[in-house]
């Protein structure tokens, strides 16, 4: 079986191609893949064919197979991808003024169940590789490039256009369950030589699988945590988050405490607002004393109904309410509107409908 090109972090790439060919070969192949997002050798047209050749030959250059794509009145855009074992997933592009953040999966489907999350409904299929992640950074950047015109694209290297600016790990899956494949994709896109992507606009997301957050820590590979809180009182997170039974909040707290102490980045906590669940005045006592200590900001997400579920969206005054009483915490805490509702594209409404 051949090695998927995308796989390979640049470094390796350039190592194997310089035994047969002129060091700037490789250069021009990467840049071709990172800077202009050109996926396909036939289109690389200051290549010679024999190296083309070559390349078809010694790797494999499969991405996702772009099933659907739809397209949200509040300018987001949602993408179905069809993996080569005919496994789906979903990513989400956000396009705003001064950034486009592209949302990705790291699993096909979730095992931990999180009860407002349409992906949990679906169940666990597998582990997404890391060339099916890259793929979904370099579809995404293909996307950002339709926003602009520029003639001859294909056959002259186009100058900067607009591209990614962050990219979160919060699609379908948890990410810290299949974290050598994310880790490795953080070392590809962060290569000078490929996306030289931030650290600073990178986050993973993880719904508190406590011993991958300290392995992550200890990595050496940087980006944000963001951690699906949703409750500080166990019994109420056992139940909105199944995995709350394995990893309780003491533990999960512990686990922040030690990223914290070896990285330079705050913590986000997630908190989707579920009346009549997480939104009275004994969870916002209790998320006080959880936070107190943690250096944090506080993202509260008003719930999305995604195809099925048993939980109601607040209204605003619900929402007006609770922002209320939540400046009382000590941290800086934002109201996040989730984007593209209306094509099922939202935090937490992502399956393979």
């Amino acid at each position: 079986m051949l090695t998927n090109i995308f796989s390979l972090h640049p470094d390796e790439l350039t190592e194997q191609l310089n035994k047969d060919f002129p060091k700037y070969r490789s250069k021009q192949l990467i840049e071709w893949i990172y800077k202009h997002f050109v996926v396909d050798p036939a289109l690389m047209k200051n290549l010679p064919a024999d190296f083309r050749t070559y390349l078809n030959e010694h790797f494999s250059f499969d991405i996702p197979y772009l099933d659907k794509e739809l397209f949200s009145k509040d300018g987001a855009s949602k993408y179905r991808f069809r993996l080569s074992d005919n496994e789906v997933i979903e990513s989400v592009l956000i396009p705003e003024r001064t950034k486009h953040t592209l949302c990705i999966s790291s699993q096909a489907g979730c095992k931990y169940k999180c009860s407002f999350c349409a992906t949990g409904k679906m169940g666990f299929k597998r582990n997404l590789t890391t060339d099916e992640m890259v793929s979904q950074i370099l579809l995404g950047s293909q996307e950002c490039l339709k926003t602009a015109t520029i003639p001859s694209a294909i056959t002259n290297p186009p100058a900067p256009l607009p591209r990614i600016t962050n990219l979160v790990f919060m699609g379908m899956g948890e990410p810290m369950d299949n974290l050598d494949n994310v880790l490795q994709t953080l070392r590809i896109i962060q290569a000078d030589n490929t996306l030289a992507f931030s650290p600073r606009r990178t986050t993973i997301s993880t719904c508190g699988i406590v011993p991958a957050i300290i392995k992550f820590a200890d990595s050496g590979v940087r980006a944000k945590l963001a951690i699906s809180l949703n409750s500080a009182i166990d019994a109420k997170r056992d139940i909105l988050m199944p995995v709350n039974r394995r990893y309780p909040l003491n533990e999960l707290k512990q686990a922040a405490l030690y990223y914290l102490r070896k990285t330079s980045f705050r913590i986000t906590f997630e908190y989707i607002l579920i009346p009549g669940e997480n939104m009275g005045r004994e969870d916002l006592n209790t998320l006080r004393k959880f936070v107190g200590d943690i250096s944090c900001k506080i993202n509260f997400i008003p719930f999305n109904p995604g195809y099925s579920t048993t939980y109601q969206a607040p209204d605003a005054k619900q929402i007006e309410d609770f922002m209320r009483a939540a400046q009382a915490l000590p941290q800086a805490i934002t109201l996040r509107k989730s984007r593209g509702a209306d094509v099922f594209g939202a935090c937490g409404q992502l399956s393979n409908n």
